[in-house]
């Protein structure tokens, strides 16, 4: 006897016909387009100019030392970010916690560290190459590059960046890639490398004054741990207990709380295609110790004079900054050694780093901005409101960022990599320590999470504060910071910080009540897949603001009905200012308080495939076990 389907019932249903196999196929290939869309989407807002200056350039002073932690991003925040319904960064902190002073600092610190550490250093870095390669005046070059930079990130927003990143990443690999070919050919290949690169000492060093100049050996010799990522822990300039835990706790405030960096994976269409985003982003990531550390320390061997001055003089001369010209090494050998042509190319992917990684904090910044701190000025600012002052905003903090591009110049001996990392180290620790608490420890309270944030603030800025007050130094010039403020590495001191800001966090939360369950479904970890509904602690306020929103739209409604013919009027200038901003003469639907209750009640999915589960979770393993052969390698 046959079963419906025409076979015995001891068959086998095989899947054999085309349609199935296409269908599978199509599937297959979606998942593989989305996965890298999404991870070179990351990796191009993470690796700016900032990483090919200031990589190449600490490669060409002190070698190889990175670590990645992209996969935590993934498989343990998103989700529970997914689950929130959240947008930014703050306003998950909203939710959990409620209030609004966590929030609001969030905000604040985060944008402070946008304008510190992220645009001013992008818009030096990728100066920098175009002071090099075309001997433009390095403002002249900051000016030019923010030009274009605004042409497409006011009038496209964060959807056209998604799909431009995803050509720039090419663009960057592939210029990269051929640099790295050139430099390794001029060079006369690895093992060329690890001789010449020890013997690379400036001559111009003879002419030092020592009674002028502290003139130690170690201020002209490169580092004979340079080729290490594991180094001495009290001699090395990377020691390797804060290469292990101080740059995975500044690394976790990157990729996993930060909002440039999140809320590429806020937009992906489910968990799983994150998930494969951020394997993408993690293969990606192994790139930079070879197509940026390696060309900076092939750069020192070539151009010694140059990328390895010791003498004041000569780099204010070479670089405009005395006290190292490390940042240069990248761009001197795109300049030197491509021919004509592909120097054009590595030109464009200088620009669409510079772009790409601009575009987004600016973007972000912007969010934050409006979202987080002017909606709390201006309760019932509309959509237009807030697309100008987002507008407005960006341009404060570019004039901000571009006033302080002397001090990162001058900043720890010249090395932009090191700058960056030693401010993210003052600042960023407390707010990692509360993320982490936040997501996985139910018992963690407004009250802790709080007074955690600002101690942690406190004794983060009695390290920064000095450290900028009396210069962070360099070897001819040693800076005059107590040793007892100054003198522990900025690696050890993100550590310590982490350590005490989580202590405290939670002491104050077991001496103040905790938080009921009801308002934590789906915003921690092991709460994730509840399907309880959630009271949120910050509903009464969002109900004020919609409260407040509504009374503004009748008001408005009534002034455009009085002035309805001055508004068929409007001035070309206006249309055309409207247009930049990406302003709409119609104001967007506010939601009424159905759909806003409907929304709130709608469960988010981050139910995944069981095969395509296994398939990212493989993979992850994977990526993470070639990860340890290159430290285990290079150690």
């Amino acid at each position: 006897m046959e079963n419906s389907s025409g076979q015995g019932p001891g068959a086998k249903v095989a899947i054999n016909n085309p349609a199935d196999i296409i269908v599978i196929v199509g599937y297959f290939l979606l998942v593989i387009c989305v996965g890298i869309w999404v991870g070179a989407s990351l990796f191009a807002s993470n690796i700016g100019s900032g990483h090919f200056v200031g990589l190449a350039g600490t490669g060409a002073a002190s070698g190889i030392a990175a670590l990645f932690i992209v996969l935590l991003l993934g498989w343990l925040f998103v989700p529970v970010y997914l689950t929130a319904g959240v947008i930014t960064m703050p306003q998950y902190l909203k939710k959990r916690f409620g209030g609004g002073r966590i929030s609001l600092y969030l905000s604040v610190i985060s944008l402070f560290l946008y304008i510190f550490t992220k645009i001013s250093v992008d818009m030096f870095s990728g100066a920098v190459f175009i002071q090099q390669a075309l001997g433009w005046n390095i403002y002249v070059a900051v000016i030019a590059l923010l030009s274009i930079t605004a042409l497409y990130t006011v009038t496209g927003g964060l959807a056209a960046l998604m799909y431009t990143d995803t050509v720039q990443t090419f663009v960057i690999i592939a210029g990269a890639f051929v640099l790295t070919a050139f430099s390794f050919v001029e060079v006369g290949g690895y093992s060329a490398l690890l001789e010449k690169y020890p013997l690379a000492l400036p001559t111009a060093r003879m002419s030092l004054d020592p009674q002028r100049y502290n003139i130690s050996e170690r201020c002209y010799t490169p580092r004979p741990d340079a080729f290490q990522l594991l180094r001495d822990a009290a001699t090395g300039d990377l020691p390797w207990p804060g290469v292990l835990f101080g740059i995975a706790i500044v690394g976790s405030w990157y990729w996993c709380t930060d909002q440039v960096i999140v809320q590429r994976c806020l937009a992906a269409r489910s968990l799983t295609h994150v998930k494969a985003g951020c394997i993408m982003c993690g293969y990606l990531k192994l790139l930079p110790m070879f197509l940026m550390v390696f060309p900076g320390m092939i750069s020192r061997v070539l151009y010694p004079e140059e990328v390895g001055c010791v003498v004041p003089e000569v780099c204010k001369e070479v670089c405009g900054t005395e006290v190292g010209c490390s940042n240069i090494a990248y761009p001197k050998l795109v300049v030197s050694i491509m021919p004509r042509g592909l120097r054009g190319l590595m030109l464009a992917v200088m620009l669409a780093a510079l772009m790409s990684s601009l575009a987004s904090i600016f973007n972000s910044s912007s969010t934050l901005f409006t979202m987080d701190i002017w909606t709390r000025l201006r309760r019932q600012a509309r959509d237009r409101e807030l697309m100008i002052v987002g507008r407005v905003w960006v341009l404060c903090i570019v004039s901000i960022s571009i006033c302080w591009i002397p001090v990162v110049q001058a900043a720890q001996s010249g090395q932009l990599f090191d700058y960056i990392q030693s401010v993210t180290s003052y600042l960023a620790p407390p707010i990692t320590a509360v993320f982490f608490l936040a997501v996985f420890v139910k018992r963690v309270n407004e009250q802790g999470a709080f007074w955690g944030l600002m101690g942690g603030l406190a004794m983060g800025l009695c390290r920064m504060v000095p450290e900028f007050a009396f210069g962070s130094g360099s070897c001819l010039f040693p800076s005059d910071c107590p040793s007892l403020v100054c003198g522990v590495h900025y690696l050890y001191f993100a550590v310590l910080l982490f350590c005490c800001t989580t202590v405290l966090v939670v002491i104050v939360s077991y001496c103040t009540p905790a938080i009921p369950d009801k308002h934590l479904h789906r915003l921690v970890f092991s709460l994730r897949h509840s399907k309880e509904p959630r009271e949120d602690l910050d509903r009464e306020e969002e109900e004020r603001g919609r409260s407040a929103r509504r009374e503004e739209e009748e008001k408005n409604r009534i002034d455009m009905e009085e002035g309805e013919e001055g508004g068929r009027t409007q001035s070309c200038i206006g249309r055309l200012i409207g247009w930049f901003c990406g302003l709409s003469s119609t104001q967007a639907p506010e939601l009424t308080e159905q759909e806003v209750e409907e929304a709130a009640n709608q469960m988010p999915d981050i139910s995944e495939d069981p095969v395509w589960k296994h398939v990212v979770n493989a993979n992850g393993i994977i990526m993470m076990t070639v990860a340890v052969f290159m430290w285990g390698y290079y150690a």
